[in-house]
């Protein structure tokens, strides 16, 4: 069983930055007439320039981690960028190197090198080994294995360059958010012999292309991972894993300049999404603003997920060309080399630890026959080739005969028990039987079972019924069978026609016609009326009110209309801002209201509201 083991922080917890360093590729194209030479020119170790393209005589500026100008060699550059994060790999942790740039700025030759002078992959892995080597020596308690995988992502599928049959492989994610492969090959490695012997042949597996830029282009993103797991000797049997990943991405390209068509436009087309997905990572790791990284966009920003923001320590080379036909791929790396000096990783130790699993006792006492049976398999003995005993009187004979006679006995036993259980069911059924036929003597007295006949006189009432009892079928077939009635046609009678009757129709007016007859009626009753006589007739509502009590309120609150504030007004119910304001602009204009109806010349005072207005503050009134 493991169990994972986080490292032990004393403070807070490390934060490792993204390394960047550029390395310029040497002049390789003829001066032109104008003679304007290299467009990026190196100040230092760490600071260069590169020519703006809007005023030529101005210069951007950059400064880097590291900068190695066409003079470094291949040696210069590890010892420089790469050979630092190796050691994190064997304390449990992870580092990761990227080469990085337009295509033909020199990437593959930045990881691979040559013969005479190799790159960071063969130099990397020989520093590792070397670094094994002399922690074994040390005697430190600790066990070292290393391991190596090599893909390749070619046209957005993860191809294994160790096992080229393969087909596409899915990426993964375990419990503890770790990125891996299933089905990837993994070469155990015992030294730099063993990883040269393997990683050859599998460099060739690669897929790579001519165009009018590069006569040997990369046509997908290598990553080789190399996976070192050291163990504890002794316990508890401690468990640490670093990695390292050396990743050779493909180029950007420009497909007017490179001449691509057809497949090498399809692969171009996936390697610029692919970097562009790349840059959108970098955008949002840079943004602070917590929010999606687009991982999972691409498979290649998926496998670089632990590299960039994640948990490794990460040096990234960006290579750039310095020719002037190369000036925008030039810059825009440059640019983004500048963004991915900004992000931050956080490393841990990546540990577990085989925790021992108790042995649970049993419980239960273990019956005869377990115990038995547990003692026949301890006395068995394992079969040889030697000749059968000439007599039963040999040794074996006496274990033989004690298995035949417990053999027997549990046999009897068995025997015994099963005739016991019959008996007992029999007995069981013997007085079931028994007690039956005591219940139907004592309900039928008379003998021969139980009577439906409901001319039993002796019977209970309550089996008696008086249906008739039910006729069974006759087996035989030769019995008349019952005629079926036959329908009769009877001739055809002429009645005489009767006078049709009046029919009294009941019409049932609706209800929308009796509420529109209802308003009507109540219009010419207010027609009706003499001028200037007041409608006094009070409302359902007022029927219930006392008549005096109403005409006070209605006073105050006449009074309230005339005399009463802003904020009065304001209190009074269905009254809010606006209308207060326009009962206080009315008054100034026209004096005082006579009637509590003039409250209907304010505008957006209809007689609908004028009479909700009534009602809500009669019955506020009397607390209603």
């Amino acid at each position: 069983m493991a169990q994972r083991v986080p490292a032990a922080d004393t403070g807070a917890k490390k934060t490792s930055r993204v390394r960047v360093a550029v390395r310029l590729r040497p002049y390789m194209e003829k001066e032109d007439e104008k003679a304007e030479g290299p467009c990026v020119r190196g100040l230092d170790s760490q600071n260069l320039e590169i020519i703006n393209w809007r005023n030529a005589t101005e210069t951007v500026k950059y400064h880097f981690d590291a900068f190695h100008d066409e003079k470094t060699t291949e040696q210069g550059v590890f010892l420089a960028s790469v050979k630092p994060i190796l050691p994190h790999i064997l304390t449990g942790q992870n580092a990761s190197v990227l080469a990085y740039g337009p295509t033909g700025a020199g990437k593959t030759h930045t990881m691979l090198g040559s013969r005479e002078q190799p790159g960071v992959i063969p130099r990397a892995v020989k520093e590792v080994f070397k670094l094994v080597r002399t922690q074994e020596e040390g005697q430190d308690g600790w066990g070292c294995s290393l391991a190596m995988s090599y893909l390749e992502i070619y046209n957005e599928k993860v191809l294994d360059l160790l096992s080229p049959s393969t087909q596409d492989l899915s990426i993964r994610e375990d419990k503890d958010r770790n990125i891996l492969i299933p089905g990837l090959t993994q070469t155990p490695l015992a030294s730099f012999s063993d990883f040269d012997r393997h990683f050859v042949p599998a460099s060739l597996n690669r897929t790579t292309a001519s165009t009018k830029l590069n006569q040997r282009s990369s046509r997908s993103h290598a990553i080789l991972l190399i996976k070192v797991v050291r163990t504890q000797r002794a316990p508890p049997h401690r468990q640490q894993t670093g990695k390292l990943y050396l990743v050779d991405l493909a180029g950007s390209e420009d497909n007017r300049r490179t001449g691509n068509q057809g497949l090498r436009l399809k692969e171009s087309g996936a390697i610029n999404l692919s970097l562009f997905t790349l840059s959108k990572v970098v955008d949002s790791l840079n943004g602070g603003a917590g929010g999606r990284v687009p991982y999972r966009d691409s498979k290649l920003t998926r496998l670089l997920q632990d590299s960039l923001g994640g948990s490794s320590h990460s040096v990234m080379i960006t290579n750039i060309a310095p020719e002037y036909s190369y000036y925008f791929d030039t810059f825009s790396a440059l640019n983004f080399a500048a963004k991915s000096k900004l992000i931050v990783n956080k490393p841990f130790v990546r540990e577990t630890l085989t925790v021992p699993v108790p042995q649970v006792k049993r419980l239960r006492e273990e019956p005869e026959a377990d115990q038995l049976r547990k003692k026949h398999k301890d006395d068995r003995k394992p079969i040889t080739a030697s000749p059968p005993a000439p007599h039963p009187s040999g040794t074996s004979a006496p274990s033989v005969l004690d298995r035949l006679v417990v053999l027997e006995k549990l046999m009897m036993g068995c025997q015994e028990k099963d005739n016991q259980t019959m008996q007992q069911s029999r007995k069981e059924i013997e007085a079931l039987k028994e007690r039956q036929k005591e219940f139907v003597r004592l309900n039928c007295p008379s003998g021969g079972g139980l009577s439906w006949d409901s001319s039993s006189s002796n019977q209970d009432s309550m089996f008696r019924n008086n249906l008739p009892p039910l006729q069974l079928k006759p087996a035989s077939g030769n019995t008349a069978k019952p005629k079926k009635q036959q329908a009769m046609v009877l001739p055809l009678q002429v009645t005489q026609l009767q006078p049709l009757k009046q029919v009294l129709v009941v019409k049932k007016t609706s209800v929308c016609m009796k509420k529109k007859k209802k308003k009507t009626q109540q219009q010419s009753d207010q027609d009706e009326e003499p001028e200037g006589k007041e409608n006094v007739t009070p409302s359902s509502w007022e029927a219930h009110l006392d008549c005096s009590l109403v005409e006070q309120c209605k006073q105050k609150i006449l009074t309230l209309l005339n005399n009463g504030s802003h904020k009065d007004l304001k209190g009074l119910q269905l009254i809010g801002d606006k209308k207060a304001k326009l009962i206080l602009g009315w008054r100034e204009i026209y004096g005082g209201f006579t009637k509590l109806e003039d409250l209907i010349q304010i505008e957006g005072i209809t007689e609908k509201r004028f009479s909700s207005f009534m009602k809500a503050n009669l019955l506020s009134s009397f607390g209603l």
